[in-house]
C-alpha cells in the first residue's frame, strides 16, 4: 500500500515531507503531486545526494503507511 497512501492523500502528507525535506519549495510540492519519481528527482536535486540514497530515504517514509 505504501506509497499508494501518500498519493491518494497527497495534500495531507505534504507537511510531513516539508518536515523531512525543508529545501524543496511549495511550488515544487505542487508540482511533484504524489508523483514518488518526480519527488526522488526534486530531493536529489536539491540536496546533491547519490539516488540511492535519496530512494532509500523515501522508502523509509514511504515504509511508515504499510498495512
Amino acid at each position: 500500500m505504501g506509497w499508494d497512501t501518500v498519493q491518494g492523500d497527497w495534500q495531507r502528507h505534504v507537511g510531513q515531507i516539508r518536515i523531512l525535506w525543508s529545501k524543496l519549495t511549495e511550488d515544487e510540492l505542487q508540482q511533484i503531486n504524489g508523483r514518488r519519481d518526480m519527488l526522488i528527482d526534486k530531493i536529489h536535486e536539491r540536496y546533491q545526494l547519490p539516488k540511492d540514497a535519496v530512494e532509500e530515504q523515501v522508502k523509509i517514509f514511504e515504509s511508515r503507511f504499510d498495512s
